[in-house]
């Protein structure tokens, strides 16, 4: 159980057929989608399949700077010092001091529509 990050309900619905969702068609992308979970979610292709995860930072108490910045397949916070994480697989990319992964989401995908929720 993470104790910075509430297990708020939800449910997201994008449509990779959009323009603001087309990226996901494809390998490597990711792109955030605000006003849900914690700080929005950041739904990523990894090739392999759709994954998504809470935006914010889930070693840190939320604030201003904790909201993940997607580099790439990376997510980074803009504290200082500011922690990273593989969106591919929701691993922290640091040097073992950071005591949880990423908060996953469930994901279903039909078609162009890929569905998140908890």
């Amino acid at each position: 159980e993470n104790p910075f990050l509430l297990d708020l309900r939800f449910e997201a619905v994008l449509n990779s057929n959009l323009p603001r969702y087309n990226s996901l068609n494809f390998p490597g992308n990711a792109v955030y989608y605000g006003g849900v979970a914690n700080d929005g979610i950041i739904v990523v292709n990894t090739g392999a399949n759709i994954v998504a995860w809470d935006a914010s930072d889930p070693n840190e108490i939320p604030r201003g700077c904790t909201r993940l910045e997607i580099q790439g397949l990376v997510g980074e916070t803009s504290c200082e010092p500011s922690n990273r994480y593989s969106l591919a697989t929701g691993e922290p990319l640091e040097d073992g001091n950071l005591q949880f992964g990423l908060f996953n989401y469930r994901v279903e995908q039909v078609g162009s529509v890929i569905r998140v929720f908890n």
